[in-house]
């Protein structure tokens, strides 16, 4: 068992070097370019995920050591801001529906120089296809945190027949092999998830980078504190007062 956890830990380190890699010349870096501009140009980075991907949109915004113009959509916005019941989100096939992508889009509050970053390990399914959808229709930069092992070998669930990637102004491999597993058992059985390890880490990645280059431009980066030490609150909540009704609550 032993000889498992470490074989595990291997996959695991192997793959931060190349992410490290991408945010130094990459396609990382790439995206850290566009997302500070936004934030230069008083822009939110709105970031959206479902399933185990949600925890992706967590770990960008509304977080201690985060940026303060951040926010989240969730699948859940549309019974909290939206027009349907609460039943709907006991629906497991609901991240498939693309027809919730358009509702979803327009009930946040948005600014021309936001811009959205969505992470789906597969990329096809119809509310994530449909959501990157709304973003470009709406004139919006995307940067896209996806398998592009998984992606490629799977067939879009939107209507368009498009994937997450085929949107996105910048695509960000997050490394996970197809299946997101990536460690054989003697049973037989492939285990091992990878995506939301390497997503929470290209998370943190972004959010340093982005501070590091608005900082290279002169800007002080506005960084949220831990709500739990003193002086937390006031210190996030002057922040977030230039962006007044364009964070949600939850982030």
């Amino acid at each position: 068992m032993a000889d498992t956890y470490q074989a595990y830990s291997n996959e695991v380190t192997s793959r931060l070097p190349i992410l490290v890699e991408s945010a130094r010349s990459g396609e990382i870096a790439k995206a850290i370019e566009l997302l500070a501009d936004a934030v230069a140009a008083d822009g939110v980075i709105r970031a959206f995920g479902t399933g185990h991907s949600e925890a992706f949109s967590m770990e960008v915004a509304g977080r201690a050591g985060g940026l303060i113009p951040t926010s989240r959509l969730a699948l859940r916005d549309i019974v909290l801001y939206g027009s349907h019941d609460v039943s709907e989100l006991a629906d497991p096939t609901l991240e498939r529906d693309p027809k919730l992508a358009e509702e979803l889009f327009a009930i946040h509050e948005t600014h021309p120089s936001d811009i959205y970053i969505i992470a789906s390990n597969s990329g096809v399914n119809g509310s994530i296809v449909g959501v990157a959808e709304q973003v470009k229709a709406h004139g919006h930069k995307l940067i896209a945190v996806t398998s592009l092992d998984h992606t490629m070998k799977v067939t879009s669930k939107h209507p368009s027949g498009k994937r997450l990637r085929d949107f996105a102004d910048v695509t960000i491999d997050n490394l996970a092999p197809y299946g997101d597993s990536t460690l054989p058992l003697s049973s037989g059985l492939v285990m091992g998830a990878i995506s939301s390890i390497t997503a929470a880490f290209i998370a943190q990645l972004l959010t340093l980078g982005v501070a590091e280059n608005l900082s290279a431009r002169g800007i002080t980066p506005p960084v949220y504190i831990s709500a739990n030490i003193p002086g937390g609150d006031e210190h996030n909540n002057v922040l977030k007062a230039k962006y007044a009704g364009r964070l949600r609550a939850d982030g």
